[in-house]
């Protein structure tokens, strides 16, 4: 009989060319899928542009399996806890060969990111789940009048987008670098702008899907019912309401322009492309009048590249 009664696991440690090959896999899931960060992301070093990458391919994987209704609600649940978990065995040194587990768990040592951010990520996703008649996230929800995703106040509306947004942006600035900890209420209303941004170009689209962001109060304030944002064809009736909603994102993007000197010198640039790209489509969006209704409203890539190249000329500067 073996005098050894339990041996210890010994961590798994990829090798050099696998961690360059999950890194790559988490770029190129960026640079397709992510229209706006990943512009902000070129003009970081290397090592902090790879961390973002992994975080971001990490939030699309919890989108994806959030978002895939073709799937029923609760097993949309569980293979989102699936993911959560095989996070956690990574962390703790059970191999994968999961490209994106292999590089968010070495971004997440390198820059000791908080593990509860992380799985606050996650949850954000998961609370447009709501097991509600089996038909939550479909056209169904919307063109029944009733909307498996609502808030009653924007008090209420505040803790989906810390989760999906605010943290994002204290991820960001553990990446960015910092040292005085007022930069982290910054980032958390920074990430609040940037959500509040997504939810007017996005109206549409989400009340098709069920989910209606806008809190109800402010519906109710302008004599407007969730029923009609999936079907709007005439943005003149939404205009008071979403501009209100802009002048609210104004207000905490004061907070961005804030932060820019709390973060690391080679990564001001980097959130400064990001700022300028967000608040640029908030107000092609409010130059539009609000019209969120007849197509879906972006910056074009040479926008975008013009504000890149502003990016770079800041890092040499």
């Amino acid at each position: 009989m073996s005098t050894v009664a339990q041996q210890i696991p010994t961590r798994a440690e990829p090798s050099a060319s696998q961690l360059a090959m999950a890194y790559s896999v988490c770029r190129g899931i960026t640079r397709s899928k992510a229209k706006n960060f990943y512009y902000a992301f070129l003009v970081l070093p290397r090592h902090k542009r790879q961390a973002l990458c992994a975080v971001y391919a990490f939030m699309r994987r919890c989108d994806d399996i959030t978002d895939d209704v073709g799937v029923p609600p609760r097993e949309r649940r569980e293979r989102l806890g699936a993911w959560l978990n095989a996070f956690h065995r990574a962390l703790a040194g059970e191999p994968t060969d999961d490209p994106i587990l292999l590089a968010l768990t070495d971004a997440q040592q390198r820059f000791n990111i908080q593990i509860g951010w992380l799985d606050q990520l996650a949850y954000g996703t998961e609370m447009d789940l709501v097991d509600w008649d089996g038909a939550e996230g479909s056209s169904a929800a919307a063109t029944s009048g009733a909307f498996a995703v609502s808030y009653r106040t924007f008090e209420d509306l505040r803790l989906y987008c810390y989760r999906v947004a605010s943290v994002v942006g204290l991820v960001c600035i553990r990446i960015f670098g910092y040292r005085d900890p007022a930069a982290e209420s910054l980032a958390e209303r920074c990430g609040l702008a940037f959500q509040l941004t997504n939810i007017i170009r996005d109206v549409k689209e989400d009340a098709a899907m069920g989910r209606v962001y806008l809190p109800q109060e402010d519906l109710e304030r302008f004599g407007i019912s969730a029923s009609e944002l999936a079907s709007a064809t005439d943005s003149t009736r939404f205009r008071p309401l979403l501009e209100m909603e802009a002048d609210r994102a104004r207000e905490y993007y004061q907070a961005g322009a804030e932060l820019i000197p709390y973060i690391d010198e080679d990564s001001q640039p980097a959130l400064w492309v990001l700022l300028t790209i967000y608040r640029r489509l908030l107000e092609k969006i409010a130059g539009r009048e609000f019209d969120v209704f007849t197509g879906k409203i972006s910056l074009s890539t040479s926008e975008k590249l013009a504000i890149l190249g502003k990016g770079f000329l800041k890092r040499l500067a």
